[in-house]
């Protein structure tokens, strides 16, 4: 047995989301993010498998949270950086995203 079997560890897999326009939300963020931290298998025992669905959902309203948080702090440090050198018309427009 090799030690991807013995620890569980399939093939993995790659996700590509593309926008157009525009960057990824933070709901988007969340979705890409969660799938990579936790992986259920269909196998699982049903148990640990509901323990583990629970856990997913909490960890998804942690990440979202943060990703908004970020994403203001961000839009923040930008509007502060335009507003310092002058450009109150482009910090504006910042503001309202």
């Amino acid at each position: 047995m090799s030690l991807s079997e013995r620890a569980g560890i399939d093939g993995g897999f790659a996700k590509v989301v593309a926008t157009q326009g525009r960057g990824h939300n933070p709901e988007e963020l969340t979705e890409l993010t969660i799938d990579r931290i936790i992986r259920i298998s269909d196998g699982a025992n049903p148990v640990i498998r509901q323990q583990a669905e629970v856990f997913k959902d909490q960890l998804k309203l942690i990440l979202l949270q943060a990703f908004k948080k970020a994403q203001m702090s961000e839009r923040t440090t930008l509007y502060n950086l335009l507003k310092s050198q002058g450009h109150d018309d482009m910090a504006e427009i910042i503001k309202r995203l």
